[in-house]
């Protein structure tokens, strides 16, 4: 015995899908949506305004300047070199 399917662990998995589910479509409302992209560019302009100034910032510079946490500012500036907005480092 033992082998075949746990009705009880398909049951909780499945249940756990619906409530990731709803937590993505929460977050994909398109005015949500929306806000947080005007949101994440007005991030990026202070970034790249504030390396302007201060080209050697780091990460961690950067976030106590903006407010940031560290890992914030790192996902922004990895944004930033992706899309060469900034020069990579």
């Amino acid at each position: 015995m033992g082998e075949g399917v746990d009705p009880t662990h398909m049951c909780q998995n499945l249940v756990h899908k619906v409530a990731q589910s709803k937590q993505l479509m929460a977050v994909t409302d398109p005015d949500i949506l929306v806000l947080f992209e005007s949101w994440l560019d007005e991030l990026e302009y202070e970034v790249a305004a504030c390396l302007k100034q201060h080209p050697q910032s780091t990460a961690e510079e950067l976030a106590n300047t903006l407010g940031l946490s560290k890992r914030g500012a790192d996902f922004i500036l990895a944004k930033l070199e992706r899309e060469e907005k900034i020069p990579g480092g």
